[in-house]
């Protein structure tokens, strides 16, 4: 059992960024059930409920320039900042992390933590450094090329 943990440690890693994925899908799903909680409050006393937390229940962006985009345009919109992936942000986000995954890879080989399977290792390193070149680069574009303001 000592020699699977010794050559696979690397697994850890992954296992981390499971449970990481599962913490933030926790609290989302805690952010959301606490909303409409809040809105069954409301409706409860008999009051109206506030259009800000409508818009977070449907998870619609809460902007001004949302009543100057077409309908596929907000939708499309919507789209990016629900799930952030396709935000530079969510780009940014993955370069780093992806990065630092694979930073951690070359640093292990060079310092000689992996005795079998090294070049197995060199492999994994190298595809996860074009990664998160690749994804650092759409962050770029991103952030550089954003779309203008439609008020403009």
């Amino acid at each position: 059992m000592e020699d699977l943990f010794r050559s696979y440690w690397w697994l850890l890693l992954i296992f981390g960024a499971f449970l990481v994925g599962a913490w933030e899908q926790w609290l989302q799903y805690q952010r959301s059930r606490n909303t409409l909680d809040l809105i069954k409050t409301f409706t409860a006393q008999g009051k109206d409920v506030p259009a800000e937390l409508l818009r977070e229940v449907r998870e619609a962006p809460i902007d001004d320039d949302d009543r100057y985009m077409s309908r596929r345009e907000r939708r499309r919109y919507r789209g990016y900042y629900r799930s952030g992936w396709r935000s530079p942000y969510g780009y940014w986000r993955r370069a780093i992390v992806i990065g630092s995954v694979a930073g951690a890879m070359w640093y292990a080989i060079d310092q000689h933590y992996v005795t079998n399977g090294e070049g197995g290792l060199r492999i994994v390193a190298l595809v996860l450094t074009c990664i998160a070149l690749a994804t650092a680069l759409l962050a770029i574009f991103g952030t550089l090329f954003r779309r203008g303001d439609p008020e403009k």
